[in-house]
């Protein structure tokens, strides 16, 4: 009873953001907009075109268009927040808007870790076994294996959000961060928050240890059968198929893994004490991130680049 009077109490939380830098929120307000646009525009091409092109109606790209939706997602849970933030003189978000924040954006982040498996997995099969792909690969397989990472990214971060936000927050509301992210909100909580942290940790292993670790594997084996491919132009098609996902991988987990690839406790130090490089690494796989997944899909592909070319081109005989 006690610990749920101190959590009432506690009816909005306060971002911080860039308070500190009060000259460089109307730059970066520029510069996140612009990306988010960006983010939309590109992810919603790729989605148009994996949707109208029937070439591309195929696990891979099925994959592709689940990805582009999930970044479109994740951006719009936190990049209008961070907005608004940056012209709002009081940055306050009520405590239900701060957990459906945290919630959505933890979501998309553990979803996406379970979906680039679920890809490379595509991948591993297409050039380890391609007699066998349309076989492993059919429709009721790859459904599945997509909307079992949306279940299974929403699933984790219910518990993570519940355990959070059932905390104590014992007056100090004032989170050091552009958005409700859930490791800021750990630090304000008034009491032991040891099973956070190791549930965190748990998280941390499931969804990005084993992600890590069968991708890992999968190119082992991968790139062990492009090199026994006897001509050069079949081993460049080979890799080709394979080399936009893999930068993906590489940016994505690389930031994610920095974020969160150990559990951090309430800092000692108090909640005021700024840590800028927390929040633009941040920021950079809330919004960089997602902006770069369709450039790199899009210059890497020329299956991408031949369907928006023809979708372009459709548009234009119409009118």
């Amino acid at each position: 009873m006690e610990n749920a009077n101190q959590t009432a109490s506690v009816t909005e939380f306060i971002l911080l953001g860039l308070s500190a830098h009060p000259r460089l929120e109307k730059m970066f307000f520029v510069l996140v907009l612009l990306m988010y646009l960006m983010v939309l525009l590109g992810n919603g091409v790729l989605i148009l075109v994996t949707i109208l092109d029937s070439h591309l109606h195929t696990p891979m790209y099925f994959f592709l268009g689940n990805l582009s939706f999930l970044d479109i997602c994740y951006t719009t849970s936190s990049v209008p927040l961070i907005l608004d933030s940056f012209l709002t003189p009081r940055k306050t978000i009520p405590f239900p808007a701060c957990a459906l924040q945290m919630f959505l954006s933890f979501a998309m982040g553990a979803t996406e870790c379970v979906l680039l498996g679920m890809m490379a997995f595509d991948r591993y099969v297409a050039i380890c076994n391609p007699l066998r792909y349309p076989v492993v690969m059919d429709k009721a397989a790859y459904v599945p294996m997509a909307a079992g990472s949306w279940a299974a990214g929403s699933a984790a971060s219910m518990v993570q959000t519940s355990l959070a936000m059932r905390l104590p927050f014992c007056g100090d509301n004032v989170i050091n961060h552009f958005t409700c992210e859930i490791l800021a909100i750990l630090k304000l909580a008034c009491t032991d928050i040891s099973i956070n942290v190791v549930s965190m940790g748990v998280t941390n292993v499931v969804f990005l240890g084993v992600p890590v670790l069968f991708i890992f594997v999968s190119y082992i084996f991968i790139l062990t059968t492009i090199l026994r491919i006897p001509s050069a132009e079949g081993r460049k098609k080979a890799f080709s198929t394979c080399s936009a996902h893999l930068t993906v991988v590489v940016i994505f987990y690389g930031t994610i893994l920095f974020m969160y690839g150990k559990p951090k406790s309430k800092d000692p130090r108090g909640a005021g004490k700024q840590d800028l490089a927390d929040k633009l690494t941040s920021l950079f796989y809330g919004v960089v991130t997602p902006m770069l997944n369709p450039i790199i899909y899009s210059l890497r592909n020329k299956d991408v680049q031949a369907a928006v070319r023809s979708l372009v081109s459709q548009k234009h005989f119409t009118q």
